[in-house]
């Protein structure tokens, strides 16, 4: 994880806190290289590793879902490097009920 990531996760993290009624879904996202199955269970870890982190900063894993897309919605759809890093990816929403990972 970078250190941008990190800091992305501290502030989600802080936002979570003064929020505490608030769940989220964190939606795992991957480039196109690779079979789908690959992407799904990279787009998972990626997001699991961000469900991980933000537990490590005091949010309990109840209050967050996880959910992977693989490769299905790319924010970029060139076949260049600099779009395959935008598609590696998490995203997160506010999630409506109580999650469930």
């Amino acid at each position: 994880m970078t250190s941008e990531a990190r800091s992305i996760l501290q502030a989600n993290a802080a936002w979570l806190k003064a929020n505490p009624s608030a769940n989220i879904e964190i939606e795992g996202h991957c480039d196109e290289r690779g079979t789908t199955e690959y992407n799904l269970a990279l787009g998972a870890k990626r997001a699991r590793a961000a469900l991980d982190y933000l537990v490590s900063l005091g949010i309990p894993a109840a209050r967050i879902r996880t959910t992977s897309y693989g490769e299905e919605l790319p924010l970029c759809k060139e076949s260049t490097e600099n779009c395959f890093e935008k598609n590696r990816r998490d995203r997160f929403v506010e999630a409506r009920g109580r999650p469930s990972s």
